[in-house]
């Protein structure tokens, strides 16, 4: 007899709760064994009734889905957890990839057929990431090479979107929680850094060599 796959659900709007589990009816080998609202509860559940995957919204109050799947991992290292959120998110996925090791990513929008493949794969020792959030963790890895082939810092690449937003030094200081002066040193540096002398030569710079969308 095939092995029941325990599942656990946490995400801040019951509705998207009932919605997954919705899609699993029919699917006797998938039991939601936890369901939450609240993220900050879950390693306290997970105690008292260990699951095989965690399915965890991104985006949520108090302890987002990065923070919780760090958690879990670190305490219940045999949870496979499956990220769910509105969008991709590239470089939030890959993070998550590294600090825990996370075995899938989708999007909240699949319908009952991706979700099951996803779970089915992700229980027999895969992983499974939906197309979309590929192409996102493709392009946040062309970001990160980009910069890292003229050793731009991630608050440098962070000014450069900023710039491109038209905000002044004033507005990027108060953005970033730093001075005014170290708006201006950064900037310098970033203008030498890309070879650039102008706003629309590193504005044109950034756009190819996809530091930011176009």
């Amino acid at each position: 007899m095939k092995k029941t796959v325990r599942l656990a659900i946490v995400d801040d709007h019951q509705i998207v709760i009932d919605g997954l589990k919705s899609l699993l009816n029919g699917h006797p080998e998938f039991s939601v064994a936890i369901e939450c609202n609240h993220p900050e509860k879950m390693s306290s559940l997970l105690e008292d009734n260990p699951v095989d995957i965690l399915l965890t919204d991104i985006m949520m109050p108090n302890m987002n889905g990065a923070e919780l799947s760090k958690l879990v991992k670190r305490q219940f290292p045999a949870t496979k957890i499956l990220a769910l959120s509105m969008s991709g998110q590239g470089d939030l996925v890959n993070q998550m990839i590294e600090d825990s090791d996370i075995s899938g990513y989708v999007l909240k929008n699949i319908g009952k057929q991706e979700l099951v493949a996803a779970l089915e794969k992700i229980s027999n020792g895969g992983i499974y990431f939906s197309q979309e959030v590929l192409d996102e963790m493709l392009k946040a890895s062309d970001k990160k090479k980009a910069a890292d082939e003229v050793h731009l810092t991630l608050r440098e690449v962070e000014i450069i979107r900023l710039i491109e937003q038209e905000f002044s030094n004033k507005q990027i200081a108060d953005a970033l929680f730093i001075s005014e002066r170290t708006v201006e040193t950064h900037r310098k540096n970033i203008f030498r850094k890309t070879k650039t002398s102008s706003l629309i030569g590193l504005i044109k710079y950034a756009y190819e060599q996809k530091l930011i969308a176009s």
